[in-house]
């Protein structure tokens, strides 16, 4: 019997899953320090949540797009873009208006006051960005860089449920 770590004999047949070692947890722990880390660059100057900022840097990035191609780039759920959004508009840092082509659908927008942030907010990121990555050779970013590749291309048919689930 393997002991397992609430005290309790584990049959050898069965498996036991090591927490610390298994990848989708880890890149999940991972994930969220990262996001905590560059979070800090704007959400005390600039107020803006996680979900906020990424609507607005796929904005800045991509231009007008609807809500459901938020969710698509940046694999959050509706309800979180919803809410970005939402706040978003509240502030005055994006529009939407009806899609001209399909009445139904509604398109997002930076304002110039969101598009001023997004340029203010981008150099900080990114030098955090450069900061957490610092302590990796070239060829270890360049290693990272096609395992994420990788990874996306194996999970992006995969239905996404919450961060927390693994």
């Amino acid at each position: 019997m393997k002991p397992n770590p609430r005290g309790a004999a584990a049959p050898r047949d069965e498996p036991v899953l090591a927490l610390e070692h298994f990848v989708p947890f880890r890149l999940s722990v991972l994930s969220n320090r990262m996001t905590r880390a560059v979070a800090k660059v704007y959400a005390l100057r600039f107020r803006l949540s996680a979900p906020e900022w990424r609507t607005m840097a796929v904005l800045g990035r991509y231009g007008a797009m609807s809500a459901n191609s938020v969710v698509e780039r940046t694999a959050m759920d509706k309800v979180r873009v919803s809410r970005a959004v939402a706040k978003l508009m509240a502030n005055s840092q994006i529009t939407r208006r009806a899609d001209p082509r399909d009445r139904r659908r509604a398109i997002l927008d930076l304002t110039p006051k969101g598009l001023a942030v997004y340029r203010q907010v981008v150099p900080l990121v990114l030098a955090t960005e450069a900061d957490l990555l610092r302590d990796l050779s070239a060829a270890e970013r360049a290693a990272l860089l096609d395992a994420m590749n990788k990874l996306e291309a194996r999970t992006a048919g995969i239905s996404h449920a919450t961060a927390d689930d693994a």
